[in-house]
C-alpha cells in the first residue's frame, strides 16, 4: 500500500504543479477578459434567472432551479468543511484568499462549460438530455478530438468514485463515528441503502431531493457560522487581515501548524477551491445539460452562481470560523478542524452541527455526483451501462468509508486534475463559440428592451 500512495503522490505532484495552477487560473481569467467580465457584472440577473427558473422554460429533463440544486448538490459537500479544513491547515490562512481567487475566476468557467454542455446537448436512447465535456468537445471540435472526449468520459467515470463517492462516505463516516461513536461501517452501509433508494429513479428523482434539501440545509449551515461571527464581530476585520497578508507572505510555524510557504498557500487554495466549486473540472455542466431551457446563455447565467455561492459564500463562513477560533494553529486536519472551530465557539453544540451538516452535505454530494459519473460510463458504453454503474456506485459507499481517509484524498485530488485536463483544453478551443453565444443574446435583449 505504502509505494502505491507514493506512486499516487508523484503524481499528484505532477498534475498539481505550476502548470495546472496556471491553467486552471488562465482559462478563468482569458474567459472573464472575453467575455467582458460579464459574470461578475451579471450576477444579479443570474440571479434573478434562477428565480424564473422554478418553473419550465424550454426542452429538458428538469427545470433550470433543479438544474443548479443538482450541481450544488454535487459541489456544497465535504469540500466545504473538510477541504476548507485541510486547505488552512496546510496552507494556512492564505489559502482562504486564494479559494476566493480560484471562485471569482471560475464563475466565468462554470458559465462556459454550462453554455456548451446545453448547445451542443443530445438525446438519448431513453429520451433524457445528455451533455457535458465530452459532448461538446465531439460535436464541438469534430472528429479529430473524440479522444478527447473519451478522455474525459474516463476520468470523469473514475474521479466520481472519488471525489463524489468514497471521499464523502469517508469523511462523514469518520465525523460520525469521532462525535456519535457510530461505526464507520454502519455509517456506510446506511449511506449506501439511502443512496440506493433514491438514484433508482435517475436524474428526475436526484433532482427533486436536491431542490428541497440542498436549499435547506445550505441556509442552515450558513445561519450557524453566522451566529458564530456575529458573535465575534470585532474579530471579523481581523481575521480577513491576517487571511490577506498570509496569501503574500509565508506563514510562519505556529502552535501545531507546520507554517507554509506563499506557494503552499496558493496551491491548496486552488486545488480545495476546485475541489470545492469544481470550476474547470466540467461535472457541473454535465447537470445543466439536461435543464428545461431554450437559451444556453440564460442556462448559463444559472449555472456560475453555484461556484459564487459554494466559495464566495459558504467556504467563506467555514475559514472564517477557523481563523477567528485559532483552531487553525491546533495541528488538526480536514473536518475535524472546521469541528473544533465551530465547538470551540459554540460549546455543546457547534461540533455536533457540524457533523450532521457534513452527514447531509456528502448524502447529497453522493447523489448529484451519480449523475456525472454515469453520464460519463453511458457515453462510453451506452444506456446498457447505466445499472451496472448503478450497483457499483452503491456497494463503493461503505467501501470508502472504511478506506483510510489521506489515501483517499490523494487519489480524489489527483483524479480531479487528470479530469479537468481535457475539459479546461475543450474550453479554450471552444471559447469564440461562448463569446459569439453571448453576445447574440444580451444584444438581442438589448433590441427587445428598446423596441
Amino acid at each position: 500500500m505504502e509505494w502505491m500512495t507514493d506512486a499516487i503522490g508523484w503524481v499528484n505532484g505532477l498534475v498539481w504543479g505550476p502548470p495546472m495552477l496556471v491553467l486552471i487560473l488562465g482559462t478563468g481569467i482569458f474567459l472573464n477578459l472575453g467575455l467582458g467580465l460579464m459574470p461578475l457584472r451579471k450576477l444579479g440577473y443570474g440571479f434573478r434567472m434562477l428565480w424564473q427558473g422554478r418553473h419550465h422554460q424550454g426542452e429538458g429533463d428538469i427545470t433550470p432551479f433543479n438544474a443548479l440544486a443538482t450541481s450544488l448538490s454535487a459541489t456544497i459537500g465535504t469540500g466545504n468543511i473538510a477541504g476548507v479544513g485541510t486547505a488552512i491547515a496546510i496552507g494556512g490562512p492564505g489559502a482562504l484568499f486564494w479559494m476566493w481567487i480560484t471562485a471569482l475566476v471560475g464563475m466565468a468557467t462554470k458559465y462556459a462549460e454550462a453554455v456548451l454542455a446545453v448547445h451542443y446537448r443530445e438525446i438519448d436512447e431513453r429520451g433524457n438530455h445528455v451533455g457535458g465535456p465530452m459532448y461538446y468537445i465531439r460535436n464541438g471540435l469534430g472528429p479529430r478530438w473524440f479522444w478527447l472526449a473519451g478522455a474525459f468520459a474516463v476520468f470523469g467515470g473514475l474521479a466520481a468514485f472519488g471525489i463524489g463517492n468514497t471521499v464523502q462516505a469517508n469523511s462523514v463516516a469518520d465525523a460520525l463515528n469521532s462525535k456519535f461513536d457510530v461505526p464507520v461501517w454502519v455509517t456506510g452501509l446506511a449511506l449506501a441503502a439511502l443512496v440506493g433508494l433514491v438514484i433508482i429513479g435517475g436524474i428526475r428523482w436526484i433532482a427533486q431531493v436536491a431542490g428541497k434539501v440542498v436549499p435547506l440545509m445550505a441556509l442552515a449551515y450558513l445561519a450557524t457560522g453566522l451566529v458564530v461571527l456575529a458573535m465575534n464581530l470585532p474579530s471579523v476585520p481581523g481575521a480577513f487581515m491576517t487571511i490577506f497578508e498570509a496569501a503574500f507572505t509565508p506563514t510562519a510555524g505556529v502552535g501545531g501548524f507546520a507554517g507554509a510557504s506563499v506557494m503552499i498557500a496558493i496551491q491548496m487554495g486552488v486545488a480545495r477551491g476546485i475541489f470545492s466549486n469544481e470550476a474547470g473540472l466540467g461535472s457541473a455542466p454535465i447537470a445543466h445539460a439536461a435543464a428545461e431551457t431554450d437559451s444556453p446563455v440564460r442556462q448559463g447565467t444559472v449555472a456560475m452562481l453555484g461556484t459564487f455561492i459554494d466559495t464566495i459564500i459558504i467556504c467563506t463562513v467555514t475559514g472564517l470560523v477557523i481563523v477567528i477560533s485559532g483552531a487553525w494553529t491546533s495541528g488538526e486536519n480536514g473536518a475535524s478542524l472546521s469541528a473544533m472551530a465551530f465547538g470551540n465557539e459554540l460549546p455543546g453544540t457547534g461540533a455536533y452541527i457540524v457533523s450532521i451538516g457534513l452527514a447531509i452535505f456528502a448524502f447529497t454530494t453522493i447523489l448529484g455526483w451519480s449523475v456525472y459519473g454515469e453520464r460519463c460510463v453511458e457515453y462510453l458504453f451506452g444506456v446498457k451501462a447505466i445499472l451496472p454503474f448503478r450497483l457499483f456506485w452503491v456497494i463503493a459507499i461503505p467501501v470508502g468509508a472504511m478506506v483510510h481517509l489521506d489515501f483517499v484524498w490523494l487519489v480524489a485530488d489527483t483524479l480531479n486534475a487528470m479530469m479537468a485536463l481535457p475539459n479546461l483544453i475543450a474550453l479554450l478551443l471552444l471559447s469564440p463559440v461562448v463569446f459569439k453565444l453571448t453576445r447574440q443574446f444580451f444584444a438581442e435583449k438589448e433590441a427587445r428592451k428598446s423596441d
